[in-house]
């Protein structure tokens, strides 16, 4: 179905918003909700009063909250923000508020919780609004736009003021109508989201035959019938019988590690590019956030030059992820990741796509250590065993799992282009609807919304500017 705009507007003097429908009533914020409520209303309960404990991580950003954890009143009513069911909560810190961490306060442990510090609270004044339609404004797309101009602070710590949420205005209808636009957006989001989740799904199971394409791949050969024989390693199971089992320091000339002390110190606006682990990606190095050595602690430190063909491996966080030195980065160093020079006999390239296979990544795994982060080293890389074809061999692997992944990244880029669009579009109706750009009211869930529909409304709401004025 197509909506209709309202039969009549009027200019609601505001420059971002622009004109209204007629009847709706331009008000700020504050007149509609109560910010932080003070927790004097609970301090009479029993101490011992089980309440819902909200960190951040239980805020989502599609509205859902997590409600497993609880806590005794005493131990949190100091020190942490008050909800009470009804409520709604939005995230107030980068980037949270900027990625719609909002929730209404629903099933709490005795109607009671209390949460991090970095929410602000509203509390629904009952005849003016309701929780449903309270959270549709905090979480539309130019109310984010707007807290995010107004937040204040340096790097990660800053926030949306108090402030800017008292005297955000926007036109606000009856509250017999905002509970028609929120059954509709209730609705109509519910459909968009169902398709964002089986996007969501397709994009999981296209990185699993991904994955499992290269691990059959890189330990199995290209051949149905070829002769298998036991590797004799429990993970990699049977191997085509022609081919051999080495570990990595027999398959690579070295096998050592970059520059691991103090490298910060050796660091300089220009010089020669040195790569860590944020720079290397499965099979590749990416240049973003290069840092950079001088050209004397290059040569210092030689050990550690990286050339074209070598690969490095990150050593912690995702121990295994290996990438190989590009031709433009022949002669430059590294920090802190694993050198694994080009192989004498063999590719290079087939090197990389096993270790990323699931092989490789179960020995990564059991030869890692740390208490908080996986770490590896020389010693479990250069043990790692490898099932290495001849080179010809090799080459033919290499050019099918290229042409492979190729295809299924080209599928998952597509997915996720899909998904972009479906939240877009999501944001776009939100927007559109508690702005007043279409009428819902006669609206029935029996009613279809069509494709054409959500286009205009994204395009509609393609009209706002991050800076809060018309774009």
């Amino acid at each position: 179905m197509s909506f209709p705009r309202y039969p009549e507007y009027k200019d609601s003097g505001i420059e971002w918003l622009g004109e209204v429908p007629a009847h709706w009533k331009v008000k700020r914020l504050r007149y509609v909700a109560e910010l932080n409520p003070s927790k004097s209303e609970i301090r009479s309960l029993p101490e011992e009063t089980r309440v819902s404990f909200i960190p951040m991580e239980a805020v989502g950003d599609d509205g859902s909250l997590v409600r497993g954890q609880t806590r005794a009143l005493h131990h949190v009513i100091d020190g942490y923000t008050y909800v009470r069911e009804g409520d709604v909560a939005v995230a107030k810190i980068t980037p949270c508020f900027e990625n719609g961490k909002a929730a209404m306060m629903r099933g709490l442990t005795n109607g009671v919780g209390l949460g991090t510090t970095e929410l602000t609270v509203l509390r629904p004044r009952g005849p003016v609004t309701t929780s449903a339609y309270l959270f549709r404004i905090v979480t539309s797309e130019p109310f984010r736009w707007l807290g995010e101009s107004h937040m204040y602070g340096a790097g990660g710590q800053k926030r949306v003021p108090d402030d800017f949420l008292r005297d955000f205005s926007i036109a606000w209808p009856s509250r017999e109508e905002q509970a028609e636009i929120s059954a509709f957006l209730d609705h109509e989001t519910g459909k968009i989201d169902a398709l964002i989740e089986e996007q969501r799904r397709l994009i999981e199971l296209l990185k699993e035959k991904r994955q499992a394409v290269i691990s059959h791949a890189v330990t199995k050969g290209l051949e149905p019938n070829v002769a298998m024989k036991d590797s004799g390693v429990e993970w990699l199971g049977e191997v085509p019988a022609h081919w051999e089992v080495h570990r990595l320091k027999y398959v690579s000339p070295e096998i050592t590690v970059g520059i691991v002390v103090e490298p910060s110190k050796y660091y300089v606006d220009e010089g020669v590019p040195a790569l860590r682990s944020v720079n290397v990606k499965p099979g590749g190095v990416s240049r973003d956030n290069l840092v950079f050595i001088s050209l004397e602690s290059n040569d210092l430190h030689s050990k550690s030059k990286i050339y074209s063909g070598d690969l490095v491996a990150v050593r912690s966080g995702q121990p295994g992820t290996t990438g190989v030195v590009p031709e433009d980065l022949d002669g430059c160093n590294c920090i802190d990741l694993i050198i694994i020079r080009k192989p004498d006999r063999g590719s290079e390239w087939f090197l990389s796509w096993y270790l990323g296979s699931d092989s490789a990544i179960r020995q990564f795994s059991e030869g890692s250590g740390g208490a908080i982060q996986q770490h590896f080293n020389i010693g479990t890389a250069s043990n790692l065993l490898i099932a290495w074809p001849p080179f010809d061999e090799q080459f033919r692997i290499v050019q099918f799992i290229e042409r492979e992944a190729t295809r299924l990244d080209r599928l998952i880029d597509e997915a996720e282009q899909a998904m972009s669009l479906l939240s877009e579009r999501k944001s776009a109706l939100i927007s559109a609807a508690v702005t007043g750009k279409i009428d819902v009211r006669g609206w029935s869930v029996g009613a279809e919304s069509e494709e054409p529909e959500l286009a205009m409304v994204a395009e509609e709401s393609a009209g706002y500017s991050t800076q809060g004025g018309a774009a």
